[in-house]
């Protein structure tokens, strides 16, 4: 058995078992152990009742006494009772949804329950915690999983590809680095990342693989950059846009007015511009892309701008049509929903010149799509997309300058972590129009007062947002959670019966998107029910509301972000999260964003509170290979990964010593896996 053979050559893994880790991205024994753990049960020590403490994760063995029937409480949730006791003290345990788990649980016979523990006076109380043989012990490792696999299966295979396997696992660091930095090598941190011995033997693995991601990273992002620099571009001329910047009817912040020299000096250079432009919500991102985009028209060439949404690229072509309308410079649009005839046209127009500035998707990238003389590519809210996507687009010009921006405030010590190949523009000064977001945290009890809020501001003209986690109840869990199909539906006919309420999400079809946010763009809706779909790409000065249901579910810098929806016109705006969470770390988080207008500061805060999810609330997109590191929690272990990177470069710049062999093909591996 090789660590490059199919799993249907470990026991228990059939054609069908195989299809379902397939589903994980894992085909090889070799991909599996490279599966790792996204936490462990600590079953190091169960705790009696008496001895567990209120609001905090613990094991606790107990007899089951008592099992109550699984009953619907309402439409696609339902309940289950049960009772167990340690001979001393009672607990009480609820689950949701979980059917199969009650119904494997016998009467009579001895379980560790894990989970949150809360106290009561006869005992304490569980609600959907982990069913475990009490026979089980140490760290009992959670698998990322998928329909039909547990972590219980996955760890026996685990065992049986480390037991086979193990000693092929082969070292990808150089001896002088694991020296240097103290760190175990490869196949013992493998072990030890599935199976610990304790505490200390799973530190050591997590130290080891992630040094080895961030080190990676570091090294693949400055070959990047270094390709990037060889590259000869397209110098151009040093003209004037002042004309540009007179009629835009504003005058342009510091910030802006610097980010824009910043860019307008590289693009004089035949070395290819690389840069990040990284903005708050409202800071002026667009305007300084136009800048720049005006500037290579006058020198001759054509710039595309790529956004992740359908919404968000039609919005920019709308933009830009104003801001280009008086110099003659035509702007198309091209996205996956056009109609081919229209596609056809648009990429006919693209190719002779006739247009000379082009937003879309995807649509951008695709083999057919031929540029006159494309000098120019802008990516927008860069963290959507990947570094090959990126680079894709750039190969449809000669060596095009580059920008990419983001309104995801992103810590100083991160940034290199998302843009380690790009050079860094910051706009740090708000336009002085710019009236604050007022926001407010309240419990669930005090919802309905949120609702009478957007009703008045309906009957004023007004529009609001009202964001939910989830799209429909069969996505639920554990506890229940406000869906937007649910919740629009409820409150078109009880709370906001007098407003017209439309909906939106991610699984509906691009032109239906459009449909919806074109009526509330044109205030034919006037309470747009949505789920995170709306954290980019929806501009409505008129919008002046937005609720969030069940706001510990975001990340910080989400919630954020979709605060940034609303305060786009002159009037007072206001956000009001609704959480009825009861944990005070994350009470003291959301606090956070009530207290907080400034972007950078709630990202600071998001890395130094680090509530549940990550940074931006979701897995980023363009960065499968951060298996182990967290870029939120490990930034000593990347400042050391980058030191050794520096260091690895200085002796070898292009990785040829067979010292780095190992580590090069990884570097290889992570660039294509980045191509998402």
């Amino acid at each position: 058995m090789e660590l490059s053979s199919r799993l249907t050559a470990l026991k228990g893994v059939g054609e069908k078992r195989e299809k379902l880790y397939q589903k994980l991205g894992i085909n090889s024994i070799g991909e599996l152990l490279e599966h790792y753990p996204r936490g462990y049960l600590d079953l190091t020590g169960t705790l009696a009742i008496k001895d567990a403490s209120d609001e905090h994760p613990c094991a606790i063995k107990a007899t089951v006494t008592q099992k109550g029937a699984t009953r619907p409480i309402r439409k696609g949730l339902t309940v289950s009772k049960i009772r167990a006791t340690d001979m001393e003290r009672d607990l009480l345990i609820t689950f949701f949804n979980a059917k199969y788990t009650v119904d494997a649980i016998e009467v009579g016979k001895e379980y560790i329950f894990y989970g949150d523990f809360t106290k009561r006076l006869t005992g304490g109380e569980m609600n959907s915690p982990a069913v475990i043989s009490p026979e089980e012990s140490g760290f009992l490792p959670q698998y990322p999983l998928t329909e039909g696999l547990s972590s219980k299966m996955v760890s026996a295979q685990m065992k049986t590809a480390i037991e086979c396997c193990g000693k092929q696992i082969k070292e990808t660091l150089p001896d002088s680095v694991l020296k240097k930095y103290g760190l175990c090598s490869k196949e013992k941190a493998i072990r030890a990342i599935h199976f610990p011995s304790g505490q200390e033997e799973l530190e050591e693995a997590k130290k080891r693989l992630i040094f080895e991601e961030f080190l990676t990273f570091s090294l693949g992002m400055s070959l990047t950059k270094g390709k990037i620099r060889e590259e000869s571009g397209n110098a151009f001329s040093n003209l004037s846009t002042e004309e540009f910047t007179e009629s835009l009817g504003f005058e342009l912040t510091g910030a802006q007015k610097r980010v824009v020299a910043e860019c307008k000096k590289d693009m004089c250079s035949k070395i290819p511009m690389s840069r990040l432009i990284q903005g708050d919500v409202g800071s002026g991102k667009t305007a300084v892309a136009a800048s720049c985009m005006f500037f290579a028209a006058k020198n001759g060439y054509q710039s595309a701008m790529m956004a992740p949404t359908e919404v968000l690229a039609s919005q920019h072509k709308a933009t830009l049509e104003k801001m280009f309308a008086p110099f003659g410079i035509k702007v198309g649009l091209l996205t996956g929903s056009m109609k081919a005839s229209e596609k056809a046209a648009v990429k006919a127009q693209i190719e002779n010149g006739e247009i000379t500035i082009v937003t879309g998707t995807h649509a951008l990238i695709q083999e057919d799509v031929v540029f006159n003389n494309l000098g120019l590519i802008i990516t927008d809210e860069q963290h959507r997309f990947g570094v090959r996507q990126r680079m894709a687009l750039s190969k449809k010009g000669t060596a095009p300058h580059t920008i990419v921006m983001s309104a995801t405030p992103i810590p100083r010590t991160l940034a290199f972590v998302l843009y380690g190949d790009l050079d860094v523009s910051v706009l740090d000064e708000m336009p002085k129009n710019r009236i604050p977001v007022k926001t407010y945290l309240i419990g669930p009890e005090l919802s309905q007062r949120a609702f009478n809020f957007v009703r008045n501001f309906a009957k004023e003209g007004k529009q609001s947002y009202i964001v939910c986690p989830l799209i429909e109840k069969t996505e639920e869990t554990t506890l229940p959670l406000e869906a937007a199909a649910d919740l629009a539906e409820q409150i078109a006919g009880q709370e906001l019966v007098d407003c017209n309420v439309g909906l939106l999400h991610g699984r509906m079809k691009p032109a239906e998107k459009e449909r919806v946010m074109r009526a509330f763009s044109d205030n034919l809706l006037q309470v747009l029910v949505s789920t995170t779909v709306i954290e980019v790409g929806v501009d409505v000065p008129n919008a002046v509301c937005m609720v969030i249901e069940n706001a510990d579910r975001f990340g910080l810098s989400q919630l954020h972000q979709l605060r940034g929806r609303v305060g786009r016109g002159a009037e007072q705006s206001y956000c009001i999260l609704i959480s009825g969470t009861k944990n005070p770390e994350t009470k003291r988080r959301l606090e956070v964003i009530a207290k907080t207008a400034d972007g950078f500061k709630v990202a600071e805060e998001d890395l130094k509170l680090r509530g549940p999810g990550d940074f931006f609330g979701y897995r980023q997109s363009g960065l499968p290979m951060l298996k182990m590191a967290d870029m939120m929690t490990d930034i000593k272990l990347l400042e050391l990964a980058k030191k050794a990177a520096g260091e690895i470069l200085s002796d070898d710049p292009k990785l040829i010593n067979p010292e780095n062999r190992e580590l090069y093909k990884n570097i290889q591996k992570l660039l294509e896996e980045t191509a998402v």
